[in-house]
């Protein structure tokens, strides 16, 4: 460590600084970059199939989930139907609306494994009102 080391202490900060995954993510804008629905709240895809996911462990069950494809970039992304009967109200090829779940750092909630997305509109009609019955589905 001499007197005019001040260069060298630098380069090798910065490059430890690199290692550090949370500085990686910050710097290249990977949070964005890497995201699905491109920064924004919620976005519109069409239904490519109806799956069932296993929930993680310790608890047991099946979670009603689909398999959608964004409009805006094609991607494809697997999105929770929440509640009783979300599933009889979907079918395939119909467009969904979606939403982050609402996990911490837009990552996956409770016991949904690697589910960060959930359906909260379909065909422009809230899931919440087709489920209740207070709305029909419009016929096309």
């Amino acid at each position: 460590m001499g007197t005019f080391n001040a260069r060298r202490l630098k380069q090798v900060r910065k490059k430890a600084r690199l290692n550090k995954r949370k500085y990686r993510v910050r710097i290249f804008n990977l949070q964005k970059k890497l995201d699905p629905l491109e920064g924004a709240p919620q976005a519109k895809g069409l239904v490519l199939s109806k799956r069932q996911v296993e929930q993680r462990q310790p608890h047991s069950g099946m979670l009603k989930c689909a398999r959608v494809k964004l409009i805006k970039n094609g991607k494809e992304i697997t999105t929770h139907l929440p509640r009783d009967g979300a599933l009889k109200h979907v079918q395939e090829h119909d467009e969904v609306t979606i939403e982050y779940i609402g996990g911490s750092q837009k990552k996956a909630y409770g016991s949904l494994g690697g589910v960060k997305y959930r359906v909260f509109k379909v065909n422009g009609i809230s899931l919440d009102m087709l489920r209740r019955g207070k709305k029909q589905r419009s016929s096309k």
